[in-house]
């Protein structure tokens, strides 16, 4: 193939590689890519001048500045598209050594600019420069997510905050603000990188002030043994503009992890508030013991017990009458923001409440012994004070458990176990009436984990064949209520508080996870039918009743 004859240059060389640097160094981009636009910007005014029809190309070189502009032809016998292609005869006048199926190169004279064609080249280059660019700052901004960065304030627009970053534009959003901070135009502000998304318009930025990792960030900054790794910021809980928590510990035993967040005359906890616009911070030592990590996040109240259901993740902490206010804090802030900090949901009792609570569940339970069991209430009584809170406990604990109870036999353990069972039979048995009268399907009752009362609850919530159960999420089905931390357990239920449908029943997330993949299995087995099915039908006949080929011969 032959090369482009130079065509002489519409502009100045030297012109047309310092616009190109100047661009290059100003949007910080390749000066290939600038190169390439300007090339591209000179194909489209060609073909606009000489018809859209042809397959224009421009070079221009990045060492000298040379502008070549060429039309590609395919040599073919007969030419269909005479813009593109050519026959023999035509080519050889062009290229003397053309061959049939060659593509060849026809020498274009310059073009000169006229103002609308010079204004389409512009806005080529400015779109291509423009796409570079955002390329450019997605990529340098992609891996910085978690990181503390400093910009400029460029405007403020419907709330939001739009932030100079230098090679980029960041926004804080209304939301990832501390409230009542007020922010002008030319303010210089610290924010964390919370995210960034490649978008049609160009990459987002998104920082925030209000997560509580931007509070990590700035004691990591603050406070060297931090940043060195010796002290750790095990969890962190922020309401902000008013108040913060955080756990602290330090891996190395003559450190002091509060005092050292603290620093002297509490200049290092200062800095971070100063920043936080005198938000409060609670520095509070870190304990893998959950009891003992409570007790430090509900400070300043005192605490005189605390009780951890794991199952449901929650706590229960007994305060004295006049630490309660203290405990709960304004608007619930102190116990909203311990219950963020340990991930668990805490519940505020005064001793008068945990007493009267106790003694409620005390005669509840004794009550349902002596009614399930047919005991006299001492008996009744005696079990609950050992501790048995349910039917399934007696019925299924070793039965020396039960026979080292003061007072109590090998004889009446054994009595006691078979009346729990029979007991818990009935209810199975008054339970699957129950479901059957709700029209619950009996495949439902071969489920793992499912108990006659569960699937009860179930038809109840609408769910009564396979497929219902089968449709469900995970979480749908097993979630664990999450609530806001209330002063009483046994405050009024509110909406929000509403978990999975058989969130009362203790099924974890996988025994959740087995029971749907179980309800599904029979979509497979159905699947699996069809396409066996499909194999074993006969293959279609012809006239003479012999099996006809898939294929034509060839």
């Amino acid at each position: 193939m032959a090369t482009a004859a130079p065509a002489a240059p519409t502009a100045n060389k030297a012109e047309l590689l310092a616009i190109a640097d100047a661009v290059a160094r100003e949007k910080l981009i390749d000066k290939d890519i600038v190169i390439e636009a300007m090339e591209d910007a000179i194909q489209r005014a060609a073909r606009a001048r000489y018809g859209a029809e042809n397959d224009i190309r421009a070079k221009l070189d990045a060492t000298t500045g040379d502008l070549r502009l060429w039309r590609v032809l395919e040599v073919v016998e007969e030419p269909e598209d005479h813009f593109k292609q050519v026959d023999l005869k035509g080519a050889q006048k062009l290229q003397k050594d053309a061959q049939m199926g060659d593509f060849i190169v026809d020498p274009l004279p310059p073009i000169e600019f006229g103002r609308i064609a010079a204004q389409a080249a512009k806005q080529v280059i400015f779109q291509k420069v423009r796409d570079a660019e955002r390329e450019r700052q997605y990529e340098e901004f992609k891996d910085r997510s978690g990181e503390v960065i400093t910009g400029v304030v460029k405007r403020v627009e419907f709330g939001h905050v739009v932030v100079d970053l230098g090679r980029a534009e960041g926004v804080i959003r209304r939301d990832q603000q501390i409230p009542r901070e007020m922010v002008r135009v030319g303010d210089r502000i610290r924010a964390l990188i919370l995210r960034v998304s490649r978008e049609a318009r160009g990459p987002q930025i998104f920082l925030s002030r209000a997560h509580p990792d931007f509070m990590k960030k700035l004691f990591a900054q603050e406070v060297p043994e931090i940043y060195d790794g010796i002290i750790e910021i095990k969890a962190a809980a922020r309401d902000p503009g008013s108040r913060a928590k955080i756990g602290v510990i330090s891996h190395d035993g003559s450190i002091d992890p509060v005092g050292a967040c603290v620093g002297m005359k509490g200049s290092r906890v200062q800095a971070v508030v100063q920043e936080l616009q005198g938000e409060k911070i609670d520095i509070i030592p870190w304990s893998e013991d959950l009891a003992t990590f409570v007790v430090n996040g509900l400070q300043p109240a005192t605490v005189s017990r605390v009780v951890i259901d794991e199952e449901e993740s929650r706590i229960e902490v007994v305060v004295p009458d006049d630490q309660l206010s203290l405990a709960i804090g304004r608007r619930g802030q102190n116990v909203r923001l311990a219950s963020q900090l340990t991930s668990s949901q805490i519940d505020i009792l005064t001793e008068a409440d945990a007493s009267e609570k106790r003694q409620r569940e005390f005669v509840e339970r004794s009550e349902m012994f002596q009614t399930e069991l047919d005991v006299d209430e001492t008996l009744a009584q005696l079990l609950v004070a050992e501790g048995f809170t349910s039917l399934e406990e007696v019925a299924y604990v070793p039965e020396d458990e039960i026979s080292s109870i003061e007072g109590l036999d090998e004889d009446i353990a054994k009595e006691l176990q078979s009346r729990a069972g029979e007991a818990l039979e009935r209810r199975e048995a008054a339970a699957r009436e129950e479901r059957r009268g709700l029209g619950v399907e009996d495949d439902l009752a071969t489920m793992p984990h499912l108990t006659e009362q569960m699937l009860v609850t179930l038809g109840k919530a609408g769910i009564k064949t396979l497929d219902d159960l089968a449709d469900l999420a995970t979480d749908e089905l097993v979630q664990k209520k999450r609530v806001e931390p209330r002063r009483r357990s046994d405050a009024p239920t509110r909406p929000e508080d509403k978990g999975g449908i058989l969130s009362d029943y203790g099924l974890t997330d996988e025994q959740g996870n087995e029971v749907i993949m179980a309800a599904r299995a029979h979509w497979f087995e159905d699947e699996d039918a069809s396409a066996s099915g499909s194999e074993n039908e006969e293959p279609a006949k012809d006239d003479k009743g012999e099996a006809a080929d898939a294929e034509s011969p060839e």
